[in-house]
């Protein structure tokens, strides 16, 4: 999608709730990109439309992708004049559910995205979900969990 659209949720912002009183909503993360074309390309492979996309003043754009049916919950953000980023060791990564964590991979694999090395059970496990690793256009590592 191109142009500028106002982002309005899909339903009413729910507070998660700890005991007690409601604390805080988790609206979105947000990555710094080196190119938009390039990210929102990537990302639509992973699934994530994009919903908007927002001037911010002439210092930066943001793009806001979500997955269908979902509020957009990723927030790429380019600052004109910009093309990377050190991405430091504090932060890993974000996790998306998969269905068929094989077949996925596969269907990445002709789009030229591979995993880091291929799916495991995390802590030895023998049963339930694997895990895996793909890197998107500026680093930034997204979990794939599945079956």
């Amino acid at each position: 999608m191109r142009g500028s659209r106002q982002f309005k949720p899909q339903g009413a912002f729910r507070p998660c709730s700890l005991p007690g009183e409601p604390v805080a909503t988790f609206l979105h993360t947000c990555y710094r990109i080196g190119e938009i074309d390039r990210s929102v390309a990537f990302y639509s492979k992973l699934g994530f439309e994009e919903v908007a996309r927002m001037p911010i003043g002439d210092e930066a754009i943001n793009v806001f992708m979500g997955l269908p049916g979902e509020d957009p919950r990723l927030e790429l953000t380019y600052n004109h004049g910009v093309d990377s980023y050190e991405l430091g060791t504090g932060y890993n990564h974000i996790a998306l559910a998969v269905d068929g964590l094989d077949a996925t991979l596969e269907r990445l694999a002709a789009e030229g995205i591979y995993p880091e090395k291929p799916p495991y059970r995390p802590g030895g496990r023998i049963e339930g979900h694997r895990i895996c690793f793909v890197r998107d256009p500026d680093g930034y590592r997204i979990e794939l969990i599945g079956e």
